[in-house]
């Protein structure tokens, strides 16, 4: 007999039948779908499913609105072994018959809605016969998959190749909850979505929407234009971000816009990297009554393990800017402020006992059940005990807030000194000249690694060639690596910490589809040019 005590992500579909029945929950275009509408097809496709054969531990595989290549998506399915493929006319291009022959565990093929032909597959279905296929009603029995999984999320891969992250229904459940009390979800919000529901971002952040009751719209992608236009038309009251959507809609609303703010907007938080001060400053301007959040998280931890309040209206109603003119403060030599942990998650710092510094530990019911195809995974630190290695550097401070210092993969061992590209990177930014930077280190006979800076400069500043102290004016805007290099040593960067040398970067640096930096690729492009200062890539 099923156990009702335990949690499961289906349970707030009685919340959405009591608070938004009749009411529109869900709108993509022209579509729209009231809590009534939404909670019968839900119903209708799982009965569907359960009718056509599907059995617990079945996975369902998801590709609508895609961006991986077909090679991708073959090895994703290849370690998920899903029983059922589901997928939109965008992956019409695809060859689902070598599916079939490379994923043997592959049965049914469902196409969403309705198409016009189903390509000559023996094994398609729509989702509208599916659900057809049952006689609807209102009766939920909640059904655990093995381990009470609830889905596999794939990580982004800026390290390597991407891997299947196995959440229970239970991380789920707590997250959207630490959700709801931190970033204040309620049934009045209207809730854009910027983030792909196929990252842990965007479907925790969902589910928190649906926990709470409030309103979904749908994009088919994020673009600045729909996404100004939708918060217009629907007053869109909350969204989450990356620093790359935060700078578009900056963008937009200054070129394109005639109003200059938003004033339905209430909720924006952040993810996937911090904002720097210029990006926060813009973002009150914009958003004036929004509350703006940062969190800091992984997939392996379902989403946000920390909450940082970056400008909160109500209590800084005085002072608009009170935030953004000290924000320098997130950003110290000694790493970057990220907040304190959300209610039900442990958070310790695994280090020798000469130093507060080490790495980021963590556990409790947010970790992940392990990868999927390794499972039971082998999640636990060296002592033994049941932990989950972030794979961050960083310390807690007196206040409870933690601080990071770099990624342990990223780090570059530079002299035999240790050297996190992120906080060199945290005070390259301060320079007014500087947009963007990315540190990496390149083999070195001598050092080991050496520490090499790309940066972008903003719009008016020109980089010299010159290495020589040439007098400059104060109102000509020049770098050179020598001026950044002395601007490190004003910051008191050590001295093993400065870049030897600087890469002018004029393309966009690569990120993945959440907007984390792909290292590894600026790294590869380095590697690839034999001459380094002063490159222009």
């Amino acid at each position: 007999m099923a156990n009702y005590s335990k949690a499961h992500i289906c349970q707030c579909l009685n919340r959405l039948l009591t608070v938004r029945r009749s009411s529109t929950v869900m709108i993509m275009g022209e579509r729209k779908k009231t809590g009534m509408e939404f909670v019968e097809g839900v119903l209708g496709l799982a009965h569907g499913l359960i009718h056509l054969g599907l059995k617990p531990g079945d996975v369902v595989a998801i590709s609508a609105l895609n961006r991986q290549s077909l090679e991708e998506a073959r090895a994703a399915l290849q370690v998920a072994k899903p029983a059922i493929l589901v997928r939109d006319a965008n992956c019409n291009s695809w060859n689902f018959e070598s599916f079939a022959n490379s994923v043997p565990s592959l049965r049914w093929q469902v196409l969403m809605d309705t198409p016009t032909e189903l390509n000559n597959t023996k094994i398609g279905l729509t989702t509208e016969q599916l659900e057809r296929s049952c006689n609807r009603h209102l009766t939920a029995d909640y059904q655990w998959a093995p381990q009470e999984v609830a889905m596999i999320c794939f990580t982004s891969g800026t390290t390597g190749r991407p891997k299947g992250v196995t959440i229970s229904h239970s991380a789920l459940v707590v997250q959207s909850l630490a959700k709801i009390a931190i970033v204040g979800y309620g049934e009045d919000d209207v809730y854009l979505h910027t983030a792909p529901l196929c990252h842990i971002g965007g479907i925790s952040s969902a589910l928190a929407m649906f926990m709470a009751g409030g309103c979904h719209i749908l994009l088919p992608k994020f673009e600045a234009k729909l996404a100004v236009e939708s918060i217009d038309k629907h007053n869109v009251t909350s969204f989450i971000t990356v620093p790359a959507m935060m700078a578009d809609l900056i963008s937009f609303y200054r070129t394109n816009h005639t109003s200059l703010e938003s004033k339905s907007v209430k909720k924006v938080l952040n993810g996937a990297g911090s904002l720097s001060s210029d990006l926060i400053k813009n973002a009150i301007e914009i958003f004036p009554r929004a509350k703006l959040l940062s969190a800091y998280g992984m997939t392996e931890a379902c989403s946000s393990l920390t909450f940082m309040t970056l400008y909160d209206p109500v209590r800084e109603s005085f002072s608009r800017h009170s935030y953004a003119n000290s924000s320098n403060l997130a950003h110290k030599p000694d790493g970057i402020c990220v907040g304190k942990p959300a209610p039900h998650i442990e958070i310790r710092i695994a280090g020798d006992d000469s130093s507060c510094i080490g790495r980021i530990l963590t556990r409790g019911p947010h970790v992940m059940l392990g990868y999927w195809g390794q499972m039971p995974g082998n999640n636990s630190s060296s002592t033994g005990e049941c932990w989950l290695d972030t794979g961050d550097i960083g310390h807690i401070d007196d206040c409870g807030n933690i601080w990071l210092i770099g990624r342990l993969k990223g780090r570059i061992k530079s002299g035999g000194e240790n050297v996190y590209p992120e906080e060199v990177e945290a005070v390259l930014l301060q320079h007014p000249g500087i947009s963007a930077s990315v540190v990496i280190g390149l083999p070195d006979s001598r050092l080991t690694e050496m520490v090499v800076a790309c940066v972008s400069l903003k719009d008016n500043w020109q980089w010299t060639d010159s290495s020589s102290n040439y007098p400059v004016n104060k109102n000509e805007h020049r770098l050179s690596s020598t001026v950044l290099q002395n601007f490190c040593r004003v910051k008191d960067l050590t001295g093993f910490k400065i870049p030897k040398n600087f890469v002018v970067w004029k393309n966009q640096f690569p990120v993945t589809t959440t907007g984390k930096l792909r290292r590894d690729q600026v790294r590869a492009e380095l590697m690839s040019y034999r001459q380094l200062p002063p490159s222009r890539l």
